[in-house]
């Protein structure tokens, strides 16, 4: 059974920091390209960060370019999302994604977890 579990979610104040973790289960985890995206209230889910499963690329969005960083333990089956200098826009339902390689088949797997939420406040 395919588990992708967030944690690490809460209340900070503007210019905190907060690392949320993604534990995952059932699935070949270093197989998968692995992102982070969020959900604010009103708003379509976005692409924060995503780390790719050879030699570990990364990419970011740009309002988080320099902020935030995504990064992998396979070892653990968890992928990793470290935010600092974080910002009232911040604020949303942080979900992670796990998507397989294309199989010969042409088929793909795409996982996600339930979420957690980060709000920025003071």
């Amino acid at each position: 059974q395919v588990q992708l579990g967030e944690s690490g979610g809460g209340l900070v104040q503007p210019g905190g920091s907060l690392t949320l973790s993604c534990a995952a289960s059932g699935f070949t985890f270093s197989s998968y390209a692995l992102s982070w995206y969020r959900q604010a209230p009103g708003k379509e889910r976005e692409l924060v960060a995503a780390i790719t499963s050879g030699d570990g690329s990364t990419n970011y969005a740009d309002s988080v370019k320099g902020r935030f960083t995504i990064s992998r333990d396979n070892a653990k089956n968890t992928v990793y999302l470290q935010m600092n200098s974080l910002k009232p826009e911040d604020t949303a339902v942080y979900y992670c994604n796990a998507v397989s390689p294309v199989t010969p088949l042409m088929t793909q797997y795409d996982f996600w977890g339930q979420g957690t939420q980060v709000t920025v406040s003071s």
